[in-house]
């Protein structure tokens, strides 16, 4: 059969063919924005003269209807230009539309032709006029551009023409570059744009009068127009405001779940599109699963870690490198991923929606024990040398880390546990403890008492109590552990060294100086024979050893036992090696303790210098620097430099650390003392009081900290004419150090010489 085209009646008096117009919507009088977008459409279609142009981008940013408002701007404005819309979801509603469109135009086709092919002709012919075609939803590759498994595709039947335009809208940058010669990404909006849209979709105005609620709830949103509109809906339904709005979406998941999962009716949509922003993706995760298993199973494990700064070497081998590559362009290509560097950056309500999709299909746990699994492999040691490493892998470490689900699977504990290493690193001391903690508990309940990882689980806790301040809980774990390695190792066993080199230090921080010295002379003699000079361990040990002759005022020993140890890692490790900078941090404390205050200054200044350009404000290492300095100053008659530095550290480890924290209460004494040397007599008793009721309460009365604050509280009370409270309180300190100290032990020589100076002042 023949093709008759038009009718009499598709055409006017003069022979000309008049415009027709297919649109399924009503104009959209909430439609804001895109005027930029808008503009680049027209000027490629129109000015330009592109035969294709295809707008791609996130499913819900709004591509319907720009493309509508497009195709409005077209009736209006370009009067003999006909416009036909077609929706390309699946080959039915891409046949229902070219039916509608040839009955429309009145085109007649015999029994036998097929209607997709007639109106493809009468397009392409001279007879149709100037047209643009809409193709909407061209979002499945395999339908509009065919596949070995579908030979006929839907671009098959679109029409060429030098006066037809054809635009199309995408969720995949696959489709719109084998489709279309020109490609335009959309985005989201702008936050004026978004703002603007919500001020349309509420009636209730006074919602939107605080505009800083209004900025915080938009960027929840990602300024997504889908997600705008189903908050606005949600805010009118039930007459909440945006703050509790926000209370709720930050609540638990669950709430944020069913908050972003409401569908809402909308007549500017497709009737059976998926309205809420947590189903919107579905189908473009289902289309990814059959085209591309390995971009599904790459989406599916970034939905369980952080969704921003994923480091490309974390994702799990997915074959060849090439296949991973492509299954990266697969997401990048539906807008879910987008690529910094060798960093991912996925959309945050993509991440959720992919999380409640596995929910949905009974695949979360399943992706949960796949992503703790390659966490648990990829996770490295917490060795310097590693660090960039872990500080990219510690958020998503955490992430998983918080899932309830796996919570009986090894690879977790192994997690928690070199997680929990990497963060003491950073001084997060609080969240290592946690670490510990759970990777203690399900160790000790799973392996015998001498098992190399319930006993290494275990220092590691004990470590971390000590840095939490923590100290009687630290000794009892560290006590339990050397007895066991004593038992089962060889003398000279590194595990037997370590767990010993802890305990000491442990000692040392309860006040056991002696118990420290002791086992330290211990452990460096075993290294010193069996480790060479620049053995980590082996410095590390001599290092200890020397803190603790320090603390028993053994001051020559502790100097000359620290230059040897800095010689060495000054000449094997990097300036900003933190072991390195411990080591000078040590020695410029030994050389005050010695009297060489210069030489203290000048070497604090540089690893406070260092340590201020490496760490964060809070980091234990830095504050234990600033703290040294300070004294250093004021044993230098620097008073003021002293005041404020310590000042700065007092106001964060206050603001960081418990009461009881020996660092705070260090720095809090060290305070007291500069406001001493500076006259501000009356700061000075009032903070010592508070240090030594602290220390008081929790201390044992022969413990360096507490007989130190006790007796720099006596000295501040005859500053301030208190003699018989600095009398009493003095007293009480010789009685212990004559008991506890040898008889030339430094600071019994001190007090004994403040007793008898305040007894010829109390005797006047």
């Amino acid at each position: 059969m023949g093709l008759r085209a038009v009718t009499a009646t598709n055409m006017d008096t003069d022979g000309i063919t008049r415009p027709w117009y297919h649109l399924p919507f009503p104009r959209n009088t909430r439609f804001v924005g895109r005027d930029q977008i808008l503009g680049t459409l027209r000027d490629r279609l129109f000015v330009r003269k592109s035969p294709r142009v295809a707008l791609v981008g996130l499913g819900g940013v709004g591509k319907t209807q720009v493309a509508l408002a497009l195709a409005l701007w077209t009736k209006e404005n370009i009067t003999d230009c006909s416009v036909f819309w077609v929706p390309a979801l699946s080959s039915a509603t891409f046949e229902q539309a070219y039916t509608h469109i040839a009955r429309q135009l009145d085109i007649r086709r015999g029994d036998d032709q097929d209607v997709k092919e007639v109106v493809r002709q009468y397009l392409s012919s001279e007879a149709a006029g100037r047209w643009l075609l809409v193709i909407n939803n061209a979002d499945d590759i395999k339908l509009v551009c065919g596949s070995p498994n579908m030979p006929e595709s839907l671009d098959s039947y679109l029409p060429q023409s030098e006066n037809g335009r054809i635009m199309f809208t995408t969720r995949s940058r696959d489709v719109a570059i084998r489709v279309a010669e020109d490609t335009i990404k959309l985005d989201e909006f702008s936050l004026s744009e978004a703002k603007e849209l919500l001020g349309k979709l509420v009636t209730r105005k006074d919602l939107i009068h605080d505009d800083a609620s209004v900025t915080e709830l938009l960027r929840e949103l990602t300024y997504l127009p889908l997600a705008i509109t189903q908050a606005a809906a949600y805010l009118e339904r039930n007459e909440v405001s945006i703050a509790e709005y926000l209370e709720l979406l930050r609540n638990t998941e669950k709430d944020m779940v069913d908050l972003l999962s409401e569908e809402l009716p909308d007549r500017t949509r497709y009737q059976q599109s998926k309205n809420a922003v947590a189903t919107t993706w579905v189908v473009s995760f289902q289309k990814i699963r059959e085209l591309d298993g390995k971009a599904a199973d790459l989406l599916s494990f970034m939905s369980q870690i952080e969704p921003k700064l994923i480091p490309q070497s974390l994702l799990p081998e997915l074959g060849s490198r090439a296949q991973t590559v492509s299954a990266i362009g697969t997401l990048c290509g539906y807008a879910f991923v987008s690529k910094r560097d060798d960093m991912l950056d996925m959309h945050s309500l993509v991440h959720l929606a992919t999380r409640i999709w596995l929910s949905r299909e009974g695949l979360e746990t399943q992706t949960v024990e796949t992503v703790m699994r390659r966490l648990a492999g990829k996770f490295p040691t917490d060795e310097y040398e590693n660090r960039h490493t872990w500080r990219a892998y510690l958020p998503h470490a955490l992430r998983i880390l918080q899932r309830a689900d796996a919570d009986d699977m090894e690879d977790r504990y192994e997690l928690h546990f070199w997680v929990g290493r990497c963060l003491q690193v950073e001084g997060r001391i609080r969240e290592a403890v946690h670490c510990f903690e759970e990777c203690w508990r399900w160790r000790s309940g799973q392996f015998v008492e001498e098992h190399p990882l319930g006993l290494a689980s275990q220092l590691a806790l004990a470590r971390a109590y000590q840095s939490d301040g923590q100290i009687k809980k630290a000794v009892g774990l560290l006590e339990q552990v050397v007895v066991v390695r004593e038992r089962t190792l060889a003398e000279e066993h590194p595990d037997r060294l370590a767990s010993q080199h802890v305990l000491a230090g442990a000692y040392e921080a309860d006040g056991q100086i002696k118990k420290a010295v002791g086992l330290l002379e211990q452990v460096v003699a075993v290294r010193k024979r069996t480790l060479a000079e620049e053995h980590p361990d082996r410095l590390a040990s001599q290092h200890e050893l020397a803190r603790a002759y320090q603390s028993d005022g053994q001051i020559k020993k502790a100097v000359g036992l620290l230059e040897q140890v800095m010689a060495v890692r000054e000449r094997t490790l990097a300036e900003d090696h933190p072991d390195r900078l411990t080591s000078q941090h040590e020695l410029a404390r030994a050389y005050q303790s010695d009297g060489q205050i210069k030489k203290a200054v000048g070497l604090l200044e540089q690893v406070v210098a260092v340590r201020k350009r490496t760490l964060a404000e809070g980091h234990p290492d830095r504050l234990a620097s600033q703290h040294e300095l300070a004294r250093a100053y004021q044993s230098d008659g620097q008073i003021k430099k002293a005041v404020g530095l310590l000042e700065q550290v007092v106001a964060v480890r206050e603001r960081t650390l418990a009461e009881e924290h020996p660092d705070r209460l260090a720095s809090q004494h060290e305070l007291a003392r500069a406001y001493q040397s500076d006259g501000q007599i009356k700061k000075a008793v009032g903070l010592l009081e508070q240090v030594v009721a602290v220390g008081e309460r929790t201390l044992t009365e022969e413990h360096p900290d507490r007989l130190t604050s006790q007796y720099n509280l006596a000295m501040a009370y005859r500053a301030d004419g208190q003699i018989s409270q600095a009398l009493e309180l003095i007293k009480q300190v010789v009685a212990v150090e004559s008991r506890t100290l040898q008889e030339d032990h430094p600071d019994r020589l001190a007090s004994l010489s403040a007793f008898e100076n305040l007894l010829q002042v109390a005797s006047q």
